[in-house]
């Protein structure tokens, strides 16, 4: 009883001041909240493009569309305490083709000391089962490079129930011969409509160029960000994919052999 007392003589007292503080309290969560990540940005004029530099694991992906790269020059290259540190390379398309670069690129990464991955450009037209056995007898993988990716961005027309079957049948596949989960590659339309509630225990490596925070994605499966499609790296011509590891450094090994 006296408990009570004391509490509504305190709150005839003290109850506008309470209510103020705790507006101020909500106020300042509901905007911390809503502002976006600081990436820290920088431009780098070596590397042609800002870096968001809130993450120190930096890396790229290259194709036969960069024709023939000068790996040593590639590794050696520093700009503000900025190395790449792994690349994601080629490996095939579809049910048949194969990246004629691969094999040379593969080799020359691995000794250039780069953490290597291997992706398959996937077509939702052609035989998953196929595209899968199509990687497998181009891709040797070793202790510590990354695990298979699936690059997903097209879906020619194909009916949503088709394609998420069509990755599932691929991906399985893949992980049950590499014994290691694959990565999906995909941008953030894609991702919505077909990945998420679908395909959600696979780590993710997702193409944003115009993030200003990463709140859109699954932040436990979210392991790599394409943030452009546009940077300078000695020892390759023209323009580069630029990616980041965004998960704390210790996780690096969740996503490899």
């Amino acid at each position: 009883m006296k408990n009570r007392v004391l509490f509504n003589l305190i709150a005839r007292r003290y109850g506008l001041w309470i209510a103020g503080i705790l507006l101020v309290l909500v106020t300042i969560w509901i905007v911390r909240w809503r502002r976006p990540e600081s990436m820290d940005w920088q431009f780098i004029q070596a590397f042609g493009i800002r870096l968001p530099m809130r993450y120190g694991i930096h890396g790229i992906d290259v194709s036969r569309h960069n024709d023939r790269i000068d790996w040593a020059r590639v590794r050696k290259m520093e700009a503000y305490g900025v190395r790449l540190q792994f690349v994601f390379i080629k490996a095939t398309e579809g049910a048949t083709l194969a990246d004629k670069h691969f094999k040379k690129n593969w080799r020359e990464a691995k000794k250039s000391a780069l953490r290597r991955g291997a992706y398959h450009f996937y077509h939702p037209t052609r035989d998953p089962l196929k595209q899968a056995n199509n990687f497998i007898r181009n891709v040797d993988l070793s202790e510590g490079d990354f695990a298979p990716v699936v690059d997903f961005e097209v879906v020619n027309g194909q009916s949503d129930e088709t394609i998420v079957n069509g990755l599932r049948v691929w991906l399985q596949t893949i992980e049950d011969h590499y014994q290691a989960r694959p990565i999906i590659y995909t941008n953030g339309n894609l991702y919505r409509r077909y990945i998420k509630g679908n395909l959600d225990d696979y780590p993710l490596w997702i193409a944003d160029y115009s993030a200003s925070h990463l709140r859109s994605y699954n932040p436990d499966k979210l392991y790599l960000w394409q943030h452009n499609q546009s940077g300078l790296v000695q020892g390759i011509r023209g323009q580069v994919d630029f990616n980041v590891f965004v998960m704390d450094e210790n996780r690096m090994s969740e996503i490899c052999l």
